[in-house]
């Protein structure tokens, strides 16, 4: 598994973006920050429930410089029958990796191999390819975007004012704590 401050690994994957089946270099996101959103299954309870929050806050993650991108085990051309089928993903304009193989989960250590199944994770990744938050739950348990939205812009920020550090339910422009003074 990818443990905070070790290297995310690099790979091309399928995925399902803006109506299209193309291909995503992992390695071609350096430079930016990454929020990779590992997901159980197409056609679901609760994942459309996620990707669409994670799609209305689209535009809040580009402004601190994120690409947003989910991952599941499903094929491009399920998460393309999935997207034109459900209303709830319709506003979803990030890329839907695939990894059908479960390479890429098992590299991240979210793939459970008697489900066949992603766990539901998400994983913060630095412009320089560190990953800088994990977070990884049960799959009957939903995540919150705006958390992981206020996750990203607090590793953004202590990685941007080194020394800095970040008190509990920090936020953009609350006061950030100094532990060498």
């Amino acid at each position: 598994m990818i443990g905070i401050g070790e290297k995310a690994p690099d790979a091309v994957l399928k995925a399902f973006h803006k109506g299209d089946i193309v291909d995503i270099d992992l390695a071609k996101c350096r430079g930016k920050w990454l929020v990779l959103i590992f997901y159980p299954a197409d056609f679901t309870f609760v994942c459309p429930t996620e990707l669409e929050e994670a799609a209305r806050m689209h535009e809040d993650f580009k402004r601190e410089d994120a690409l947003v991108m989910s991952v599941s085990t499903d094929t491009a051309f399920v998460h393309k029958a999935w997207h034109e089928s459900s209303e709830e993903l319709a506003a979803v304009d990030y890329p839907m990796l695939s990894d059908p193989t479960a390479k890429l989960c098992r590299e991240f250590g979210t793939y459970m191999e008697d489900e066949g199944l992603s766990l539901r994770a998400t994983f913060i990744i630095d412009p320089q390819g560190m990953v800088r938050s994990v977070e990884m739950n049960d799959n009957s348990i939903g995540r919150n975007m705006r958390e992981t939205l206020r996750k990203l812009q607090a590793a953004r920020f202590v990685s941007e004012n080194k020394g800095k550090v970040c008190p509990a339910s920090w936020v953009p422009g609350a006061k950030a704590l100094d532990p060498g003074s």
